[in-house]
């Protein structure tokens, strides 16, 4: 028999998280050897994903798409982008005297007033106020931007969407490392970029290693029984995410900013940038490969652990897309995972265009929002004290909250101080985080033997909601905040539909379950088991 590093239940699944107890082989302790495995190359997966999105405006400048490269100020003097802009640190505006609008359209600069007796009085326009990439919304720098950012997240879907079928055939282990190899490729490939078609298309195949995360969900739901699985599930989940803060700050304070200091110029500094990550990618995968497994007992995943006994096919899908509930859950994890795959996009180039930042300030600030992973919560403290109620209602808070500082951070405009800005966001942050943990907190209750599909729709329905931000709200509007505050309505929404979920086994957010059960009897599907007594019927709350 093996001795477990680890107190296991009678499948042999971890019935702790001890985060540091990390000794032993692969036979003694593979809970704690998959459980980093999954955070640190889920982590890596996020911080190659969004390498690029710190550098957006670098990138931009790159491929000449900034507004006052398409469109040089002294040539095209009225492109309402210019029309528009002020410059926030010298307070000077390009129009000096004021635009000229037409039923309600800017069309020009005010003429300069007769009195005017200097040259810089003389001005109409000020083309000097300019920053050196002009890339606000209405461009076609935003809207290139914009477009990757959509790609990065829509490629992601279809692959999630895949894995529910592949982690059957091939195992965890086979998945991630495949994934982490497929996105070194090109994330190494980035360092080639030269205009936005290649760039967006760069963006799309660099997306598919987000899809690490449902092996990361799938990988940790295998390794840890029914009373810590929430707490692993965010852990894992959470600290794989801060790649998305980290990398906002790594690229641009790490990378970037360092080597241009040293001589190099900006865009062959960005360039090689790009090459950190992809090695890393390819160590991780390397060292997944060598020194863990899929399962507490064996080496290679086996389905029928869940209790499942036919052949994966296409036909699980439908059979877990028909409970609505799995339905709410998809579009619940597109209101948080999503929103935060949208911020992940849109804050650096936000605070960079917006607020007028340099960008290490901007990265700095935008690398708070995913650094707030640090301290996702799952919801096993309230279920711990209240039941499966306390993880529904945990997961309504979390999104209700997340809604609200959403719609808050969508008001705060560039004439308060950015830490207000900072504020709003380290709050909203930490609700979306919270947000996740709840999601997969429920997740591997919902259908214990589709878990594979289960978890693969969810995680889709993450980068669902991203892609749906993005054409929806960020892309169209052509307003800074208003696409936050629309899309704070969108959390909102889903938030409401909490009381959709209730299992007669579990209960719901106002109904406790129909039957009560007393550990014995154990399911194929559940490390931890019960028996059923007598049918008694809690009263709704």
């Amino acid at each position: 028999m093996t001795e477990y590093k680890l107190a296991v239940d009678s499948s042999k699944k971890a019935t702790e998280l001890p985060l540091l107890r990390v000794c032993g082989t692969v036979q003694q302790n593979p809970h704690m050897r998959a459980f980093w495995a999954s955070t640190i190359s889920f982590f890596l997966a996020f911080l190659g994903w969004f390498a690029l999105a710190p550098l957006g405006l670098e990138v931009a400048t790159s491929m000449g798409t900034c507004e006052n490269q398409i469109y040089p100020p002294t040539e095209f003097p009225t492109r309402p982008a210019y029309l528009k802009f002020k410059n926030l640190k010298s307070g000077l505006s390009y129009c000096q005297y004021g635009v000229l609008k037409e039923d309600g359209q800017m069309i020009d600069c005010k003429d300069v007033p007769a009195d005017a007796a200097t040259a810089e009085q003389k001005e109409k326009y000020r083309p000097q106020v300019l920053t050196k990439c002009v890339c606000t919304p209405g461009t076609e720098c935003k809207s290139v931007i914009a477009n990757a950012g959509v790609a990065s997240v829509a490629s992601t879907i279809f692959v999630r969407i895949a894995l529910g079928t592949l982690l059957e055939r091939f195992g965890p282990v086979n998945v991630q490392c495949g994934l982490m190899s497929f996105g070194a490729f090109w994330v190494a490939m980035a360092a080639a970029i030269s205009a936005p078609w290649n760039y967006t298309l760069i963006r799309f195949f660099i997306g598919c290693a987000g899809a690490t995360f449902v092996t990361n969900q799938f990988w940790c739901s295998l390794m840890f029984a029914p009373n810590v699985v929430g707490t692993a599930n965010a852990t894992a989940a959470g600290w794989g995410n801060l790649g998305g803060g980290v990398t906002q700050i790594f690229m641009m304070s790490v990378l970037f900013n360092p080597m241009v200091a040293s001589g190099m110029e900006p865009n062959v500094a960005w360039r090689v940038s790009m090459v950190v990550p992809a090695i890393m990618f390819v160590l991780c995968a390397i060292c997944m490969k060598l020194m863990c497994w899929d399962m507490p007992t064996a080496r290679k995943y086996d389905p029928t652990v869940t209790g499942k006994t036919q052949k994966p096919s296409m036909w699980d899908y439908v059979e877990v897309l028909r409970d609505v509930r799995v339905v709410v859950m998809i579009f619940q994890y597109s209101a948080c995972f999503g929103t935060e795959l949208a911020m992940n996009n849109q804050l650096a180039t936000h605070f960079r265009t917006y607020f007028q930042m340099d960008a290490g300030d901007a990265s700095a600030l935008a690398g708070a929002f995913g650094l707030m992973n640090l301290f996702a919560i799952s919801s096993d403290i309230c279920y711990k004290y209240f039941g499966f109620r306390g993880r529904i209602w945990a997961q309504f808070l979390a999104l209700f909250f997340e809604a609200i500082f959403l719609f808050s951070f969508g008001n705060v405009d560039n004439s308060q101080p950015w830490y207000v800005a900072l504020a709003v966001l380290v709050c909203f942050s930490l609700f979306v985080q919270m947000a996740e943990g709840t999601s997969y907190g429920i997740v591997p209750f919902m259908n214990r033997k589709q878990l594979a599909v289960v978890s693969a729709l969810v995680g889709a329905g993450g980068n669902l909601g991203a892609v749906i931000a993005g054409f929806c709200f960020y892309k169209p509007i052509q307003d800074a905040l208003l696409p936050f505050q629309v899309h704070a309505g969108y959390v909102m929404f889903w938030a409401l539909l909490s009381p959709c979920y209730y299992w007669s086994e579990t209960g719901g957010m106002f109904c406790g379950p129909a039957q009560s059960f007393e550990k014995g009897k154990t399911h194929s599907s559940e490390s931890e088991s019960y028996t059923e007594s007598e049918a008694t019927s809690e009263n709704c709350m």
